[in-house]
């Protein structure tokens, strides 16, 4: 059958109107896109730290005996010099009497060798006696007087011993666990308690070398000023101060140590506890963008950066500081690049857009006084 004059233009118009437009005749999607932002930032971040009071003491038996009495209970606030415990030291009794008596011995034996020194004297001035047998007296008398002092030495000592039958607060605190109760006997060293003035207390935290490093910055300045997060996430009422920095790294972490120093007028902070120490800083100058506008392929951060054209291109970042909202660029980006704002997982490399720019700060609240991570 013959081909229909009318079939060849139906034809062709059918092969027309089912052929796709090319990629270039496509209409460009709008999409919002932003210029980073360049500001002075200012974050925090926390280390875990370990609360020490100031005056922190063990509290132990310098000797050996049985606990005779307690006049203190767990948890009592004391004062310096205030009782605390008292032993039972019948052999430290006996010990000063039997020293007090060989003192009192020695001394009149050195009192009866004086009177014949004296004696020998006036008879070796009356050539009575030689001078040979003065010396003898004199040595004697000498020897007498050594030996008193050593037993009154030893009195001393056994007096001293009795004195640690009766225990005292070294200083103003806070009464700790007492885990032997009357009638127990303790070996010399043994724990009665321990003693805490918790009005000040030490925050012992440490940091890497490269955080040292960003935190004091190449001024080698510090802030020390810095703030106190408990257990419970609260912030601690007071600002403490940084007083000591170690003056080496441990080798064998890394980390260098450092101590602050916070008041505790209302007792909150107790030795032992744990928190975080919030050290505040301010990044100059950081270039900031939203994590929205970012995706993550291999562990490594991209974003999409506009072209003049309308084209975009996939840029690998590299972030400095993480933010809740937003990221703080290192390198990969400059303040007059535009990225995609929003829906990067909808473009892909290459592809053009219609570029709808709009101001950053009024796309989007920056909310960076929360906790930043490097």
């Amino acid at each position: 059958m013959k081909n229909s004059p009318l079939l060849l233009p139906a034809l062709c118009f059918i092969m027309v109107a089912c052929t796709p437009p090319k990629e270039a005749d496509k209409k460009a999607v709008p999409y919002q896109v932003v210029k980073p932002i360049v500001k002075d930032t200012a974050y925090s971040v926390e280390y875990v730290a370990e609360i020490q009071s100031v005056k922190h003491a063990e509290v132990r038996s310098k000797v050996k005996g049985y606990l005779e009495k307690i006049y203190v209970d767990e948890g009592q606030p004391v004062k310096e010099g205030q009782p605390l415990f008292s032993l039972n030291l019948l052999e430290s009794q006996k010990e000063l009497q039997k020293a007090d008596a060989a003192y009192k011995s020695a001394v009149a034996d050195v009192k009866v060798s004086e009177v014949e020194l004296k004696n020998v004297k006036l008879l070796v001035e009356k050539n009575l006696v030689s001078a040979t047998e003065l010396d003898v007296i004199k040595a004697k008398t000498d020897a007498l007087r050594a030996d008193a002092e050593e037993v009154l030495a030893h009195k001393e000592q056994a007096a001293l011993q009795l004195s640690f039958a009766h225990i005292k607060a070294p200083y103003q605190g806070v009464i700790n666990r007492i885990p032997n109760k009357v009638g127990s006997l303790l070996a010399e060293g043994d724990m009665l308690t321990s003693i805490s003035d918790n009005r000040e207390v030490f925050a012992y935290f440490n940091l890497s070398e490269a955080d040292y490093l960003n935190t004091i910055g190449n001024q080698g300045q510090w802030a020390k000023t810095v703030g106190l997060k408990l257990a419970n996430q609260t912030l601690y009422g007071h600002e403490g101060n940084i007083e000591m920095i170690e003056s080496e790294f441990d080798h064998a972490t890394g980390n260098i140590a450092l101590r602050a120093r916070f008041t505790n007028p209302e007792g909150i902070l107790k030795h032992g506890a744990n928190g975080k120490v919030v050290v505040n800083q301010q990044l100059k100058d950081a270039l900031l963008i939203p994590q929205k506008s970012t995706f993550e392929i291999q562990d490594k951060i991209y974003v999409f950066v506009v072209k003049p054209d309308g084209v975009l291109e996939q840029r690998n970042i590299i972030p400095k500081m993480r933010f809740p909202d937003f990221y703080a660029v290192e390198a990969g980006l400059s303040k007059d690049d535009k990225i995609l704002f929003e829906g990067v997982a909808n473009v892909k490399d290459g592809i053009k857009i219609e570029a709808v720019e709009v101001d950053l700060a009024n796309a989007m609240s920056l909310s960076t006084q929360d906790q930043a991570k490097p």
